[in-house]
């Protein structure tokens, strides 16, 4: 796959859009770069840029509407509120302060110089994620009488937990800023591929046996998706 980044005035405004190259892609395809705040158009390997260009105008209003639609992006900065367990909480710079990064009452006072609050708060968030998902794995793993190889913490975009057949689990970071009963059933439904590496019948019986709030989180995690996955990027 091949790539390149054009800024283009769609509609008097500039928007960055990535072309891609994929010889497995059938047809043009347009879709909105959450990531950049600008578009994605994928084109066949002999497709013509003018054709991927023309459907970029055609489809612009659609475009400039789904752009417009996106959440605000919240950086890990002073002042900004993140959600730790679903609980709103307060990224406050605290210079003097020993420790590295504290969270108390609501407050996530972070130490040292201000331009590196970004990366502090970072590492803290995967630290706290793996404090907050290893001990859930680990008793959901004992009530199946099932063991996983070991715990990866990524910044994945696409979905929150992954098993992989080595028994390796992986979850993304954010995670951590889902409500628990939330966080309970990705973990869950991670640790039941341990036993069944499919969606069947099976699966998810094996998830129901660990009282998680299976539809209520399923549907949470679609509605507030979007939101997580702008905070901290």
């Amino acid at each position: 796959m091949t790539e390149q980044i054009k800024r283009m005035d769609i509609k008097g405004r500039i928007i960055p859009v990535r072309l891609r190259r994929n010889n497995k892609a059938r047809r043009i395809i347009l879709r909105v770069d959450q990531d950049n705040d600008g578009a994605v158009l994928t084109l066949p390997r002999r497709a013509a840029e003018a054709d991927a260009l023309a459907l970029l105008e055609e489809q612009s209003a659609w475009l400039l509407d789904r752009l417009d639609g996106m959440p605000p992006r919240v950086p890990f900065a002073d002042g900004a509120a993140i959600p730790i367990l679903g609980e709103e909480h307060l990224i406050r710079h605290e210079p003097i302060l020993r420790g590295g990064v504290i969270r108390e009452r609501g407050v996530i006072n972070v130490s040292g110089r201000i331009e590196h609050l970004p990366r502090r708060v970072r590492d803290w968030v995967r630290k706290e994620a793996r404090a907050a998902i290893e001990p859930v794995a680990d008793a959901f793993a004992r009530r199946l009488d099932l063991k996983y190889s070991k715990i990866s913490i990524r910044d994945t975009k696409s979905r929150w937990g992954s098993c992989a057949a080595s028994g390796n689990l992986s979850f993304s970071w954010r995670l951590l800023m889902t409500p628990q009963w939330v966080l309970d059933y990705v973990v869950a439904h991670e640790v039941s591929h341990l036993a069944h590496m499919n969606h069947g019948p099976a699966f998810w019986r094996t998830v129901a046996s660990l009282d998680v709030m299976t539809d209520r989180a399923r549907e949470w995690l679609n509605r507030e998706s979007a939101r997580l996955h702008r905070i901290g990027s």
